[in-house]
């Protein structure tokens, strides 16, 4: 029962007075029965109040071994996802970075097949000058040389030779 302080009791309600030793009724074998019976019944009473309070423990201990578990499976899948999101991000940027290496590696190459025909252009014009002025040369010489033979001709016809014989020592 509740013991209540004097100072919260009702005026109206009087606590029960404890019976003095004299005015204790006689036992008898009923109520020795009867005791030992509230004893088993007082024992078997406890043994429920300690059997639900560890089933209380239990399942509060359960309860919160749940609670636990779903909060990490919470927090993994949301690393997890977080991790996702990265990967698909780097893998997103690694392409892009791809692609402008790729593209820049095809200016490069389209640069460099233009600056090569260039290239071979000039070569083909400084060969084409070259042959020009190698046909220059040769038509030149032939023409030098048909001017001798005709001048040898000449003087063979008159009988005479030339005043400018070894003109090229200095003579």
């Amino acid at each position: 029962m509740d013991q209540v302080p004097p100072s919260k009791r009702s005026p109206d309600k009087v606590p029960p007075s404890k019976p003095s030793p004299d005015q204790v009724p006689p036992v008898h074998e009923n109520a020795v029965a009867e005791d030992h019976a509230e004893k088993k019944s007082t024992d078997e009473s406890n043994d429920r109040v300690a059997a639900l309070t560890r089933v209380e423990t239990e399942k509060r201990l359960a309860l919160i071994k749940a609670w636990e578990e779903s909060e990490k499976t919470k927090a993994e899948n949301k690393a997890y996802k977080k991790l996702s999101a990265i990967g698909a991000q780097e893998n997103t940027q690694r392409a892009n970075v791809q692609a402008q290496l790729k593209q820049i590696e095809e200016e490069v190459e389209k640069e460099k097949a233009e600056k090569v025909e260039k290239m071979k252009n000039k070569i083909a014009i400084l060969h084409q000058i070259a042959e020009e002025k190698r046909a220059a040369v040769e038509a030149k010489r032939g023409e030098e040389i048909l001017k001798v033979e005709e001048e040898g001709a000449k003087y063979r016809k008159s009988g005479t030779t030339p005043t400018r014989y070894l003109g090229c020592f200095g003579c």
